[in-house]
Formats: C-alpha cells, structure tokens, sequence
C-alpha cells in the first residue's frame, strides 16, 4: 500500500464513530462461533453452545431473530415450585431440574447476584453430553428469577428466627429484603432436601455443588457447614475469591449507575448484554436474559416498560457479609475443590498458598470474563465433569482387607496341601 493510500485510509478511520463494535457475533461464520478469544473484563464473559444433534442453535438467522428468547424447556426436563412458609413469609422457591438416572450424580447449581437459574442452562445442556447419567438442579434464589416471596397472615415467629432459620422481617406491612449468606444457605440446603422429597428419591444421590460469584460463596458455605452430609461429593466455585471480591464491591456502585435502568423490549434487553459484552455468547444470553427483566404491567415510562427483576443496589448491605471468610472456608471444608476463575490475577494470597500446597483444583480461562458458565458452556461443562470423574467415589477399586487377604492365602494354602497329597 502506497503512502498515499495509507493516508487516506487513515483519514478514513478516524472519522468513524468510536463505539462502532468491530463484528457482530451472528457474522462469524459457523466454524467460528465456539470461542470468541478477545480479551474480556471481569463483568464480561466469552464462549458459546455447542449445536445438539435435535437443534441447530447457530444457524444463520436474521438480525431479530439472533434475538429471540429462547425457553428453559429446551435446557431442563421440569420445573418445580416449593413452598415454604416461615416467619410469616409464603416463598415459593423456584427450580429447573433434569433428575439424574440410575445412579449418576446431582449437580446442584447456584447463581451469581442480579443474576438466576437459567444462567448455567447451556452448561446444563453441554455438562448432560458428558454424563448422560448426570442431573442438574439449577436453583433461583429468593428475590431472583421466578422465587417469590409473599405475606402470610401469620405473625413473625421471632423464636425460629433466632435460632438460625432464614429472617425475613415484616416492615411497614412489607417484606424486608434478606439475602445474607445464613439465608441463602439455609435456601439452598431447603430446596436440595425438598426436591428430593418431591421426586420421591430414597436417598440423595452423590451431590457435586456448583456456585458461581455470589453462588460460589453460598455453596462454599453450605459446604463448611456439613448440612449435606456424606452426600456431598465436591463442590466448585466459579469466578470469585474473597480478595478480588472484597475489592471489586468498591466499583459496584459505578458499574450499576452507567447499566440501562429500563429496556423498549425484551429483544432490546437481550441485544444489550451481547453488546455490552456482558454476555458474548448469543445462545446464552437469549434463554438466561428473559429471567432477568419483566414489562411493567403499568409503565412508569411506556417507551421502556422492561425493568430489572432483581434490584442489586438494594443488595449492598449483603455485599461484604457474602464473601468475608470465603477463602478459608474454601480450603477448610470437606469435599473435592475446584476453582475456575477468569484470570489468575483474582487469587488471593490465602488461595496462592492453597494451590502450592495442592489443596484444591484451579483450572482459568483466560480468554473468558466473569460469566464463564454462560459463555464457555462447552469447556466449562468439561472441566466439570472431569472433576466429577476424578471424585466419584463409586469408581475407586479398594484394596482388599488384611483379613481377607490371609484368609484367601490360608485357602489356596490348603488347596496346595490337599493336591500333593491327593497326587502321592
């Protein structure tokens, strides 16, 4: 190219707009639509759904129908809602669900905040390829998704709260928002133990725990608790560790102020968070987004009548209550330990020490951002079962007893005895 076309091709350039996006994910040739391998901030994310043989989910498509919502049906089996009334509140937790078979494992799935149980819905699909035996419980906590809480008509059982079952006050006829972690850990152990009880299982099968952010504190909690008992296989956190996001809630307040409040449509919704890069994977964003916002049924601005379900701003009290202590619960509990992280820049001293001393697993992807279960459903669907394969305890051949072993020596031993006599 000669200086003069380079000149003007330059000249060219710097009069474009400078949010121009550089593609857009649905003019990646098919081949390409695995990985998208740009570098990506801790509130962005990368990856994609691999096609299954009944859906073709990256066909080429139009413009609007790369937007379309897609249904949980086609990543669960069922849904299932269980009530339970305390302290004078009737919540109705939320859950999709594919049951395991035979005597495959229970993957139990937890959330980030703002965010719900769709978010590990491709995984699901992607992690089911792996362990065709595998169930999946992906949970929406209280005040998420499709969980609701309402008032009873029962005063507040003050005694039960303060002997550690989940508070929920009643303010001014209200109910007060309760997302500290006793809560939502005492949500998860409830909706684990309910749902065995609504499908009628005689025993929880083996359970391997799967939390990411906010998830990824509940579950490590639930985990040092025990409550699952011997059930509890192993556990894995994806994305959070308590250093980085001690730090990370300094910028919170920032990041939710420049986020739209309001959306004209759920298209536009979905549109925004691939934009954005809040979530690059458009197969994702298209069945976890619609969990995220609703329209007013009476807008306050009917231009945009799509709002956010979950208020995070309300949920800074919770902030630093939900990861204080995450790292050494994480390395002290019971169970397998994985973590996934985005980037190794999250580790804290405590969880560097840890992995020196090979206390747990760390697996990163360096190409991906905070949302790795949304936007590296494929490879984080792999690292999951793998380590589900490397703590199945139904897989470890035992050696034989003592006893045994000098019992089977005696037998031959006599066996031999007998032979030289039955020969001479």
């Amino acid at each position: 190219m000669s200086e003069l076309q380079k000149s003007f091709a330059k000249a060219k350039l710097g009069k474009l707009p400078p949010e121009v996006p550089m593609f857009h994910p649905m003019d990646i040739p098919e081949e390409h639509h695995e990985e998208d391998g740009s570098s990506a901030s801790s509130v962005s994310s990368t990856g994609t759904l691999m096609p299954s043989p009944t859906r073709n989910l990256f066909a080429r498509r139009s413009s609007a129908q790369s937007m379309q919502s897609l249904s949980w049906t086609d990543f669960f089996s069922q849904e299932l809602f269980l009530p339970e009334e305390i302290d004078g509140i009737q919540i109705t937790h939320h859950v999709y669900l594919t049951p395991p078979l035979e005597s495959g494992p229970l993957f139990v799935m937890h959330h980030g905040a703002g965010s719900s149980g769709l978010s590990f819905a491709t995984c699901a699909e992607e992690l089911r390829k792996l362990l065709p035996k595998a169930g999946v419980l992906s949970l929406d906590a209280r005040s998420h998704g499709r969980t609701t809480m309402a008032l009873t008509s029962k005063p507040l059982n003050q005694e039960s709260s303060s002997t550690g079952a989940a508070s929920q006050a009643k303010v001014d006829g209200k109910i007060e928002l309760d997302l500290s972690l006793d809560t939502l850990s005492r949500d998860l152990v409830f909706v684990v133990r309910e749902t065995q009880a609504r499908m009628g299982w005689e025993n929880l099968p083996d359970i391997v725990l799967v939390g990411h952010s906010l998830g990824g504190a509940v579950i490590t909690d639930v985990a040092k608790k025990g409550e699952l008992g011997s059930k509890l296989l192993a556990y894995a956190v994806l994305d959070v560790v308590e250093g980085s996001a001690m730090d990370a809630l300094q910028s919170m307040e920032n990041y939710l102020s420049t986020r739209p409040t309001r959306f004209p449509s759920l298209t536009s919704g979905i549109e925004w968070h691939t934009r954005s890069r809040t979530i690059r994977n458009h197969t994702s964003a298209r069945v976890s987004v619609p969990s995220l916002i609703y329209e007013e049924t009476e807008p306050t601005d009917p231009s945009r009548p799509w709002v956010w379900r979950t208020n995070l701003a309300a949920t800074k009290p919770f902030w630093e209550n939900w990861f204080i202590g995450l790292s050494r619960k994480f390395l002290d509990a019971r169970g397998g330990k994985l973590l996934l992280l985005a980037g190794t820049d999250r580790l804290d001293k405590e969880l560097i020490i840890g992995q020196m001393q090979g206390k747990y697993q760390l697996q990163v992807f360096p190409e991906a951002g905070h949302f790795i279960q949304e936007d590296q459903p494929s490879k984080t669907a792999q690292v999951l079962a793998d380590f589900y394969r490397r703590n199945d305890r139904s897989a470890l051949v035992l050696p034989p007893k003592v006893g045994d072993l000098q019992a089977a020596a005696a037998m031959k031993k006599g066996a031999g005895v007998l032979e030289k006599g039955h020969t001479k």
